[in-house]
């Protein structure tokens, strides 16, 4: 089976539970290369310091935002069309998006893929390629324990077509597209996410 879910779990924000589970992590990354690695270096490492890494890497480095469809549509109202489709899209699986994460998060993109019937979630992930080898070239830049996850996640995928290549040229040289300054928020309120006054 492919590694869906393990991924999805790994490349959330760390907690106690997660870390806690280090056997049954251990278990799911045997045989996977690299992220067995990551496995051990989460687990051994104090939880402070891993929450900190990761928002460090993921949350304060544009280029390695695990929402995906910024890379494409940065802050487009385009961008608001596709976290719709998105959203639509699950649902239409029977895996409508519950909670306040936005459906273009890699992890939820991920946990998608590993409950979809039909070979649904690979195809999603198959399409967000381009976005993905950008996250994937930013961690192994940057020298992060997060890019063998990126690594595992692309090696389950078909190869990049030349489109998507050019895809990834041209967003390492222009990053992401922007919107005018003074424009509302791209987001309509139904992909927005509930603020309940928690944070990470």
């Amino acid at each position: 089976m492919r590694p869906w879910k393990l991924l999805s779990l790994l490349l959330d924000y760390p907690d106690a539970e997660l870390v806690a589970a280090r056997e049954e992590l251990e278990a799911a990354a045997a045989g996977l290369r690299g992220v067995a690695a990551f496995v051990a270096w989460l687990t051994s490492t104090p939880l402070a310091d891993a929450q900190e890494a990761y928002v460090r890497t993921f949350d304060f480095d544009r280029r390695a935002s695990l929402h995906l469809t910024f890379h494409t549509h940065g802050d487009k109202r385009q961008r608001g069309l596709e976290l719709v489709r998105l959203k639509r899209r699950y649902a239409e699986a029977g895996l409508p998006l519950e909670g306040g994460e936005l459906p273009d998060y890699l992890p939820v993109m991920l946990e998608f893929a590993a409950l979809a019937p039909d070979g649904q979630g690979e195809a999603l992930l198959a399409e967000a390629r381009g976005p993905l080898e950008l996250v994937r070239s930013a961690l192994h830049a940057k020298g992060s324990p997060y890019a063998c996850l990126l690594d595992a996640v692309c090696a389950e995928l078909p190869k990049l077509t030349a489109g998507q290549l050019a895809q990834v040229r041209r967003l390492v040289a222009e990053g992401p597209p922007t919107e005018l300054v003074g424009l509302e928020p791209f987001s309509p309120p139904e992909v927005m996410p509930v603020l309940d006054g928690t944070s990470r």
